[in-house]
């Protein structure tokens, strides 16, 4: 069966609207939370979600893989051409405290790379959305990633602490440090320009960052790892070893600082 990106970008996009929806009607009915084995939070919401969003794609291309954050993960998906790379909620303790940083990130993966991609922020009524060559969108409005091209007051979505710690051969200049509790949100701004780049040297699951990667990409924005490596995707491992999101002129200057800094994976 051959499905067009558009079509493909119809059905994600209109079942992460869903699943925002639901996630919304969990927290206000009243949330049983409890802490996954390595001691991160998840909630009935998470699970409900989730549960929404495999029975609507896969009822609708049942021919796809499927990996998400709160479903065991299976070889199944390695044999398949294409799949959906799922984070049911991103940002779970912002969504928990009631704060606007969460969002619902689904991409469609076929052959190693992102084809097409959304983030949906529902408390902020944002869709983020991109089709390989189709560039990207916010709202339905083209968006394009920052003409930064100097690290010095660059606006920058990292942990100011490590930013500023003593392993650094090459000290940051002064950069204005913000957080977002959602990884696949923080890519999401640097491809709509808001941000100048997103850093984070620890190891980073698929379904955190594989809808942010496209979007960021179609924006005109850089993704790697902190050594300049490229992503590939559904691999028997699903984690990327590092994350720098970046406006294009900042991506050099970025890497140069982090090449002495070891990969974590």
């Amino acid at each position: 069966m051959t499905i067009d990106l558009a079509s493909d970008l119809a059905l994600i996009r209109d079942a992460a609207h869903a699943a925002g929806a639901l996630a919304l009607s969990e927290r206000d009915a009243g949330l049983k939370i409890w802490s996954k084995t390595e001691g991160s939070p998840v909630s009935n919401a998470d699970m409900a979600v989730d549960a929404l969003l495999k029975k609507t794609l896969l009822e609708a291309r049942p021919d796809y893989g499927w990996l998400s954050e709160e479903t065991a993960d299976t070889p199944d998906r390695l044999g398949r051409k294409r799949l959906f790379v799922v984070d049911p909620i991103d940002g779970t303790v912002a969504y928990m405290k009631n704060r606007p940083w969460w969002c619902v990130p689904i991409a469609v993966v076929e052959d190693g790379l992102p084809v097409a991609a959304v983030i949906y922020a529902p408390s902020l009524g944002e869709t983020f959305e991109a089709t390989l060559g189709g560039g990207a969108r916010l709202n339905g409005r083209p968006i394009t990633a920052s003409d930064a091209d100097t690290l010095d007051d660059a606006a920058v979505l990292a942990d100011a602490r490590l930013m500023e710690g003593p392993q650094w051969p090459e000290p940051w200049p002064v950069m204005r440090y913000e957080k977002r509790n959602a990884l696949a949100y923080r890519m999401a701004l640097v491809a709509a320009g808001a941000f100048d780049a997103a850093i984070a040297l620890t190891p980073k699951w698929d379904w955190d960052v594989c809808a942010g990667a496209l979007i960021a990409q179609e924006a005109g924005a850089c993704v790697s790892d902190h050594h300049g490596r490229p992503w590939r995707f559904n691999r028997p491992d699903p984690r990327q070893t590092s994350l720098v999101c970046s406006a294009p002129g900042l991506h050099r200057l970025i890497l140069r600082r982090c090449a002495t800094i070891p990969l974590g994976l």
